[in-house]
């Protein structure tokens, strides 16, 4: 099975605790609350792959190119070259317009041109796709994220890494278990207050076809100027 570097092994401990690499065609799952750190998880792999040499599609519901761009620089994630070389491509989709959202998602386009695909927050997506909504009302949660997720999975057939972002409490509950159990990789992200100081980790809750040892919790902090620093490992 080919697999993915996660890349920067002389800057952060992040490729030795999480075994190195992800396996091509995997839909990756990462979970958390507001401020567990999601969007910058998202941009340590996102960085990681690119730095390997893989092309990069970032669709995110956060924030446009260029605050996203400043964002990633804070990090000591510089991505202008990736983005002018076209090894990146960033779409923004901001949810406060009335139109469906999941359809460009799930077809064919340049944000599958690539060998990673990330969606931040792909919860937020899915809330505020006015189709979904009326199905999710009608009792229909479960069966039409199957569908959304049937759909993806054709579109990484080809060996395409998904890796989308999930808020637990944005989503129905029925939504959050079927995204969860599709998983090929699950991550969640938890926090901790610890004294006077907040403590954050992520939790492997899935990681299938594993290609070394990974550590089952991950505590991290996030550091302006170098993203994220690996803190505590424990060994599974």
């Amino acid at each position: 099975m080919t697999h993915l570097s996660l890349g920067l092994g002389d800057r952060d401990q992040v490729r030795t605790s999480l075994g190195g690499s992800i396996p091509a065609g995997s839909l990756v799952v990462i979970t958390g609350g507001t401020g567990t750190g999601k969007s910058v998880w998202t941009s340590r792999l996102a960085y990681g792959f690119l730095s390997e040499g893989h092309d990069v599609g970032m669709v995110s519901t956060e924030m446009p190119a260029r605050s996203y761009i400043d964002q990633m620089a804070s990090l000591s994630y510089d991505v202008v070259d990736a983005l002018l070389e076209d090894r990146l491509r960033y779409f923004h989709a901001p949810t406060h317009q009335d139109r469906s959202l999941i359809r460009p998602l799930v077809r064919p386009g340049p944000h599958w041109d690539g060998d990673v695909v990330c969606v931040d927050a792909f919860s937020a997506l899915l809330t505020a796709d006015p189709d979904l909504v009326h199905a999710f009302d009608a009792g229909e949660a479960a069966a039409v994220t199957r569908r959304v997720l049937a759909r993806l999975a054709t579109a990484r057939s080809d060996g395409t890494v998904l890796l989308v972002t999930v808020h637990p409490d944005a989503v129905p509950e029925a939504v959050y278990r079927t995204i969860t159990s599709a998983a090929d990789v699950y991550f969640e992200l938890q926090t901790a207050e610890v004294g006077q100081s907040l403590r954050r980790s992520l939790v492997v809750r899935r990681f299938l076809e594993m290609p070394e040892p990974v550590d089952d919790t991950v505590g991290f902090s996030v550091e302006q100027g170098r993203g994220i620093v690996i803190e505590s490992r424990t060994i599974a």
